[in-house]
C-alpha cells in the first residue's frame, strides 16, 4: 500500500510524535541539571550519566523492537514500548537518588525507542519508496518542535513547580500517544509467525542487512553525522549554563533558536527533492558541515568566540543537519520491504550506539572549555563526509560487478 503525504497528515503527526519520544524526552530535562542535582545532593556530572543511560537505553532497544515489528505486527510491540515508558517516566518523577534516575532512564529509553523504530519501518511500509525522503522531511518538521519546545518547557516547569513534575509532563504525553496509536494508526505489517526470535536468524539477518553497501553507507554516514548533534546535546548545558551563564530560561531560548534551524532546513529539503536526488543533497550538506564544524573548533581553540557567535556557528551547523537526517534515511531503507523493521531496527541502533559514545566522549573530555563538544562535532562531521565518499565509491563498484556479471550471464544463455 502507497499513501499520499497530503492525504494523511494526522498519520504523519503520529508518526511525528512516535520519533519524537526519545528525543522531547532528552531534551526537556535538559535545563533542569542543576535542580536536579542540587535536590538529589550530587553533581551535574553525575545527573548527566542519566543522559548516557538513555542514550544506552535506546541504543540496545531498538535491536530488540525491530524483529518484534516483523513477527508481531506494528502495534503490538508499540503498546508494550509505549507503557513500559509510561510507567519509567512515573518513576522518574519519584527517583530519591541520582542512581535511581540513571536506572529509570535507562528503562524509559527502552520503551521510547518502540516508538521511534515502529516509525520509520511503517514509513517504509506505508509510502513509495521515491517519496520517502519527503516523508522523513515531514517528520522533522515534528520533530524538530521537540527541541524548540522541550528544553523551553523544561526550564518554566523547574522554575516553576520543579524538575519532577518535568517527568509528569512526560508520562501524560506518553498516555496521549498510546491512545492515538490505539484509535488512529493502522496496522501497517501483518504478523508474520514465520520471522523467528531466536537469537542465530536475528543475527543472521541483520548481518544480511549490514552487508547491503546502501544501507552501511547511508547509515553510518548519517549515524556519524547525528552523532555531531548528540555530542551538542551533552555539552551544550555545560557551554551555555556555566561558561556562558546563561539561565536556565535562556537555555532554553537559545536551544529552541538553534533548533529553528533543523526544522526549517528539512522542510527546505522537501523542496530541493523535486530538482535533485537525495545523493546530491546529502554530498553538498555533509560537505558544508564538515567545514562549519572545523571553523567552530578552530575559532574555539583560539578563544576567538562569544555567546552569539558560538550559537550562529551551531546554528548553521544544525541546518546541515536537516538536510542530511531525512535522505540518509531513506537511502538507508530503501532496499528493503518484508524486513523493514529489522532494518530500522539496524538503522536506529547504529544511529543512537554511536550517539551514545559521542554524548559520553564529550563528558569524559570534559576540561571546562567548550573544546570537547566542538571538537568531537567537527569529527563526527569530518568522519561521516569521508564515509559518505568511500561508501558512494563502494556502491558503484559493487553496481558495475553486478552489471557485468548479468551481461555476461546473459550472453552466456
Amino acid at each position: 500500500m502507497s499513501l499520499q503525504a497530503k492525504d494523511n497528515v494526522f498519520l504523519i503527526i503520529i508518526l511525528g510524535l512516535l520519533s519524537a519520544i526519545g528525543p522531547f524526552s532528552i531534551d526537556m530535562y535538559l535545563p533542569g541539571f542543576p535542580s536536579i542535582a542540587e535536590h538529589l545532593h550530587t553533581t551535574v556530572a553525575h545527573v548527566s550519566l542519566s543522559l548516557s543511560s538513555f542514550f544506552i537505553g535506546i541504543s540496545a532497544g531498538q535491536f530488540l523492537y525491530g524483529p518484534l515489528l516483523d513477527r508481531y505486527g506494528r502495534k503490538k510491540p508499540l503498546y508494550f514500548g509505549i507503557g513500559l515508558y509510561l510507567l519509567a517516566s512515573i518513576g522518574c518523577a519519584f527517583a530519591i537518588t541520582a542512581n535511581d534516575l540513571i536506572i529509570l532512564r535507562f528503562l524509559q529509553a527502552i520503551g521510547s525507542c518502540s516508538g521511534m523504530v515502529a516509525a520509520r519501518a511503517m514509513v517504509r511500509d506505508l509510502f513509495a519508496v521515491k517519496d520517502n525522503a519527503k516523508i522523513f522531511s515531514l517528520l522533522m518538521l515534528v520533530v524538530g518542535v521537540s527541541p524548540i519546545i522541550a528544553p523551553t518547557l523544561g526550564g518554566y516547569v523547574t522554575s516553576t513547580i520543579g524538575w519532577r513534575f518535568i517527568f509528569v509532563v512526560l508520562a501524560l504525553m506518553s498516555a496521549f500517544i498510546l491512545a492515538a496509536v490505539h484509535f488512529i494508526l493502522p496496522e501497517s505489517r501483518k504478523p508474520n509467525p514465520n520471522h523467528s526470535l531466536w537469537p542465530k536468524p536475528i543475527v543472521l539477518s541483520f548481518i544480511g542487512i549490514f552487508k547491503v553497501p546502501q544501507f552501511f553507507t547511508y547509515a553510518f554516514t548519517g549515524s556519524i553525522a547525528t552523532a555531531g548533534l548528540y555530542a551538542y546535546i551533552a555539552g551544550s548545558p555545560y557551554v551555555f549554563m556555566e561558561l556562558f551563564k546563561v539561565t536556565d530560561k535562556q537555555y532554553g531560548w537559545i536551544f529552541a533558536l538553534i533548533a529553528m534551524g533543523l526544522i526549517g532546513s528539512s522542510q527546505l529539503n522537501s523542496v530541493l527533492l523535486r530538482t535533485y536526488k537525495s545523493e546530491q543533497i546529502i554530498r553538498v550538506a555533509l560537505g558544508c558541515q564538515a567545514l562549519i564544524a572545523l571553523s567552530l573548533f578552530v575559532a574555539t581553540m583560539f578563544g576567538l568566540l562569544e555567546l552569539f557567535s558560538t550559537i550562529f556557528f551551531i546554528f548553521i551547523y544544525l541546518c546541515c543537519q536537516g538536510f542530511i537526517f531525512p535522505n540518509s534515511s531513506a537511502l538507508s531503507l530503501a532496499p528493503f520491504t518484508s524486513n523493514a523493521g529489522s532494518a530500522s531496527a539496524l538503522l536506529g541502533g547504529i544511529q543512537m550506539s554511536i550517539g551514545a559514545f559521542t554524548s559520553a566522549l564529550v563528558s569524559f573530555l570534559s576540561n571546562h572549555t567548550a573544546l570537547p563538544m566542538t571538537g568531537v562535532m567537527a569529527c563526527c562531521a569530518v568522519t561521516g563526509f569521508t564515509v559518505l565518499t568511500v561508501g558512494t565509491k563502494i556502491i558503484s563498484y559493487r553496481a558495475s560487478v553486478e552489471a557485468v556479471e548479468e551481461q555476461t550471464a546473459d550472453m552466456n544463455f
